[in-house]
């Protein structure tokens, strides 16, 4: 089978005259990699047919493959020339900037770039309708309407990286599908007239929607207190082996209906139980995930599938040296049993109220060579704290990818050994702003992500918790209001591209992710250009 490649030819030399120009080919991709140079003339149309023949032959895929013409040279004097310049490098140089568009693209991008650029221009005007600065449950509503957002739930989004795994279904579901289940009862205490308003209780604990969300979560901690609330109702709620199983294959469902084709998930692994007090441990829990995951796949033939990142919760002054010990052990056993649906270990939590990363160096590195790391990092607002400072470790200790990783931009040594290693960062948009990391998304640091190309996924985290669904919504406030107002559909492209080579998928499973992403990006390039209304 031909390798995977993801590559770029960058311009490393010219000749003035412009005749004969050296690139080197510079492979990007995880677990595959290829560097080799050629010299090519800059105007020759057959040499550079004969290039990619050459690559072909040789049993290359080239995804994508872009070459690289010699940037205008302005005069010094030519001040507009320049300005011109500089802005052309800097879109070049940002997220998606080395994809070419061919004819169809182009055509589908026009329609998107004036529909954003319509929509930005008149919040410009008036900020009410800017939409990414507002508190997205207070919005859903409105972001439902745009058509940049029905255009960017027509798109094929790659894969989901970054969410958890009993906050993954629409909360709307959950209250319609299992609060009404037999032998489901919920103890609500000190109301007398609950009898009169229990379901709008019910519904209200299921979620942290709320009319006044910035009064009522003031600040990253009593967002937290009702976020962690939630999390202990519906483990309660799901575990029911039944539930469990329904609800998980109802996950699959609202992202594939998304047009997401591939999720990662972490997971507690929590313990399930029957009616009859029969209980399912982790590794019964980790069968019954892969059961429905390939119902699911059987069920949609188009769908790549599904991997776990075992994620137990980490508390301050409760998790122990010798409890990650049994958590390595336990995930050891999990790598062995489960190879192709296991990914790796994570430890979550609110990350100021939890031990630190340097804490468990000494276990962490004993298995460095043996298992994957998706750590959560980052995700706080606070500088020079050990919340802030597992970013380093995190690093160090040869992270796949960073959960979160919103205070990177702190740390430009750990940003500079962090790309180097070419380890993501997954951002996660709506997530940050209702759990108050930011309140603006014009302000999210993943902007400078963006803006400098940085290997970098976005996902949907816990998207149940506040009204969303699917990847759609994190995806349009992130092109909306983190990225450039100019930014156009190459970075949407990149960011499905990367979800991709940045998952945990082997190489084959690679192969076949892109070969059913690229026929559904063609037709959703085609329904674009064949669109009546929206």
């Amino acid at each position: 089978m031909p390798v995977l490649l993801f590559g770029r030819i960058q311009q490393q030399q010219s000749v003035k005259n412009g005749r004969n120009i050296r690139y080197t080919t510079r492979w990007q991709s995880n677990e595959m990699c290829s560097a080799n140079a050629y010299s090519v003339p800059s105007n020759s149309l057959t040499h550079k047919l004969n290039l990619i023949i050459f690559l072909i032959i040789n049993g290359l895929a080239i995804i994508p493959l872009n070459i690289y013409v010699p940037a205008l040279k302005c005069d010094d004097q030519d001040y507009w020339c320049k300005r011109a310049e500089l802005l052309s490098t800097e879109k070049s140089d940002s997220l998606g900037g080395n994809l070419s568009l061919n004819p169809e693209e182009h055509l589908a991008n026009e329609l998107l770039v004036n529909l954003k650029t319509n929509e930005i221009d008149e919040a410009f005007e008036d900020q009410t309708k800017f939409y990414p600065s507002k508190n997205f449950m207070e919005v859903r509503n409105n972001i439902e309407k745009s058509k940049v957002f029905k255009i960017i739930k027509m798109m094929p989004k790659g894969a989901v990286l970054h969410t958890h795994d009993l906050a993954l279904v629409s909360e709307e579901w959950i209250y319609n599908n299992v609060t009404y289940r037999d032998n489901l009862y919920i103890y609500l205490r000190n109301n007398k007239t609950i009898v009169n308003d229990i379901n709008l209780r019910v519904r209200r604990e299921l979620s942290m929607i709320t009319e006044n969300p910035d009064i009522v979560y003031s600040d990253n901690n009593y967002a937290w207190i009702k976020f962690l609330r939630i999390h202990t109702l519906l483990q309660s709620l799901l575990t029911y082996r039944p539930v469990f199983q329904d609800h998980f294959y109802q996950a699959l469902q609202e992202l594939y209906d998304d047009n997401v084709l591939y999720l990662e998930f972490r997971s507690t692994l929590p313990t399930l139980y029957e009616l009859n007090g029969t209980q399912y441990k982790m590794m019964d829990v980790l069968r019954i995930y892969n059961e429905v995951a390939e119902r699911f796949k059987n069920d949609h033939p188009d769908f790549i599938g599904a991997k776990v990142i075992f994620s137990p919760i980490n508390i301050i002054n409760t998790t122990s040296s010798s409890k990650i010990y049994e958590y390595i052990n336990n995930t050891i056993e999990m790598k062995n049993k489960f190879a192709d649906f296991f990914a790796g270990f994570d430890l979550v939590g609110h990350e100021n109220r939890r031990e630190p990363l340097k804490k468990f160096v000494k276990q962490l590195t004993q298995v460095t060579h043996q298992i994957k790391f998706f750590f959560h990092a980052g995700e706080t607002n606070w500088y020079g704290f050990n919340s802030d400072e597992n970013l380093l470790d995190a690093v160090l200790l040869n992270t796949t990818r960073i959960g979160h990783g919103s205070a990177i931009l702190k740390h430009p040594e750990i940003l500079k050994l962090a790309r180097e290693k070419n380890i993501p960062i997954e951002v996660c948009p709506i997530s940050n702003q209702v759990l108050k990391l930011v309140t603006d998304l014009r302000n999210h640091p993943a902007g400078i992500l963006f803006a400098e190309n940085y290997p970098v996924v976005v996902s949907n985290d816990d998207v149940g918790l506040w009204g969303s669904k699917g990847l759609s919504y994190d995806f349009y406030e992130a092109f909306m209001g983190i990225m450039s107002r100019n930014a156009d559909i190459k970075p949407l492209k990149q960011l499905a591209i990367n979800s991709i080579i940045y998952s945990a998928m082997n190489t084959d499973q690679k192969q076949k992710a892109y070969g059913i992403w690229s026929q559904k990006w063609i037709e959703f390039i085609d329904k674009v250009n064949n669109l009546k209304y929206l």
